[in-house]
């Protein structure tokens, strides 16, 4: 990101008709324009951003005669989804966060523009009444910009790669996901809404699969990971057929533990998918004395035949109301960053 160049001053003298000395009348250049990043509600991604590295905002224009400003060089918006963190790169190679961008409209100035030059106006003195000098515009701030994207949420479905988490978000709200029979047909968080409230809507989330192993990158790893982390409700679903299922959601508090310990903190709701199947209802019995010592709320659910699915998800919404308050608390980052609110010069 660069922020725009000042604009040069002026040499120019005052040349009219029965005014022989009149004097220096260069103008002063325009400032550069500043470069800024806004949370939008309307931008959904950073695709968009990966087509371009650089961002420059307007330079100034050069000042005029008769002691006329430049033009300000016009600022650089960029409009970014909500749950943007942006960091200031270094010349030490350390980043810094400068801004946690959770709400709309908040915007953070990561370049600023160049100030206009002086025009010779400026340098007239009592033992020089002719400058023939002008300074330069400075030029405008330029920053390595880092940019990480946490979806905020208020449900995110987790689960191992092929348990039905594309199923069953299409079945709890309007999204359309790809659904197939073999794993990772997922490979991006999918967004969908769900609406069954009359107070308001709720946004959920399907990330990809998590295997054993992801919080070091396995998989498609903890790139993935981070948007759990925003959320304020977790479905953890699990895959009706697999003979461990006990072991199964440990392994998933486990991964969620070793990427954040935090994580285990917000509430959850267990939901064993397939149980239409056959070979599942002969064995449910089994699967629920061994899940009798979870505390949290456990659903039996059929993601392709919507068996139990607006149980689960008015429980859910449930669940994401009583715990608003304490949610909204856990959204603010430990970490100190300043936020910078320019003012309009008078």
């Amino acid at each position: 990101m660069r922020g725009g160049c000042g604009g040069n001053g002026l040499i120019s003298f005052r040349h009219e008709k029965y005014i022989p000395f009149g004097g220096p009348d260069g103008g002063d250049g325009g400032d550069g324009g500043n470069v800024f990043i806004m949370a939008s509600p309307g931008v959904n991604g950073l695709g968009l951003l990966r087509r371009r590295e650089k961002f420059t905002a307007e330079n100034g224009e050069q000042g005029g005669n008769w002691q006329r400003h430049g033009k300000k060089g016009e600022d650089l918006t960029i409009l970014v989804p909500m749950g943007i963190m942006v960091s200031v790169k270094a010349e030490s190679g350390k980043e810094m966060l400068v801004a946690d961008l959770t709400t709309a409209e908040q915007k953070v100035l990561v370049a600023k523009g160049g100030r206009g030059g002086l025009g010779n106006v400026h340098f007239a003195t009592a033992v020089n009444q002719a400058p023939e000098i002008a300074s330069n515009g400075e030029p405008g701030e330029e920053r390595h910009i880092i940019l990480e994207f946490k979806l905020i949420t208020d449900i995110c479905i987790i689960g191992y790669p092929n348990s039905g988490k594309s199923a069953l978000l299409s079945a709890i709200s309007r999204a359309k996901p790809q659904v197939a029979d073999y794993p990772f047909t997922t490979r991006q968080p999918i967004l969908g809404v769900l609406s069954q409230s009359l107070k308001r809507d709720f946004v959920i989330a399907e990330i990809p699969g998590i295997v054993e192993g992801a919080h070091n990158g396995k998989g498609l790893g903890n790139e993935f990971l981070r948007h759990v982390e925003r959320t304020k409700l977790l479905i953890y679903l699990l895959d009706g057929t697999s003979p461990t299922i006990a072991n199964d959601l440990s392994k998933l508090d486990e991964e969620l533990a070793l990427y954040k310990t935090d994580l285990l903190q917000k509430p959850k709701i267990v939901a064993i998918n397939k149980v239409d199947l056959p070979q599942v209802q002969t064995r449910l019995p089994d699967i629920k004395r061994g899940l009798n010592k979870r505390e949290m709320p456990i659903f039996y659910i059929s993601a392709i035949s919507s068996q139990g699915v607006m149980e689960l998800a008015c429980k859910a919404m449930e669940m994401v109301e009583q715990s608003q308050g304490s949610v909204e608390e856990r959204l603010v980052p430990s970490l100190t960053f300043t936020v910078f609110h320019p003012r309009p010069k008078r």
